[in-house]
């Protein structure tokens, strides 16, 4: 089953049994999918288009978590982590911190980086190369520690 059919299936299921919260971030992701198909007038879209959409959902989710956090409105932070939660469950787990390492080390030997000024050229070749593996903000973090010395 695809990722839209799952979501249209879980979300009649959400309506009936009352979750709110589950059915709004499962009409929010129908929403973008909707939106996706819209801009070329298909009426389906691939599993690795949804990824990338819900990926994005993600990083808004873990950037209001974070803005509520920061402005003292933990009750918000909550419901935003509540929702991160069932949108997560639609996305395949990103590589950890060690499987990272070792591919930043590939791309750095890769594009023969050897300083902080080629670190767009290791990401860009690390990105290229594990699209939706891999955690953007991590493997900038490790790149950025590996090249500076």
């Amino acid at each position: 089953m695809s990722i839209v059919e799952e979501v249209n299936t879980q979300m009649k299921a959400a309506m009936k049994a009352r979750d709110s919260v589950r059915l709004a971030v499962l009409r929010s992701m129908r929403t973008a999918f909707l939106n996706e198909m819209k801009k070329d007038g298909s009426d389906s879209i691939p599993d690795e288009v949804c990824e990338t959409l819900l990926r994005r959902l993600e990083k808004q989710r873990k950037e209001s978590i974070e803005a509520f956090v920061k402005g003292g409105r933990e009750e918000m932070a909550e419901v935003e982590r509540a929702e991160l939660a069932v949108l997560q469950e639609f996305l395949p787990s990103l590589a950890d911190e060690a499987q990272t390492r070792g591919w930043v080390e590939a791309a750095i030997a890769e594009t023969g980086a050897t300083g902080p000024k080629e670190m767009g050229k290791v990401m860009g070749a690390l990105m290229k190369a594990h699209k939706g593996e891999i955690d953007g903000n991590l493997a900038r973090r490790i790149v950025q520690e590996r090249l500076a010395g």
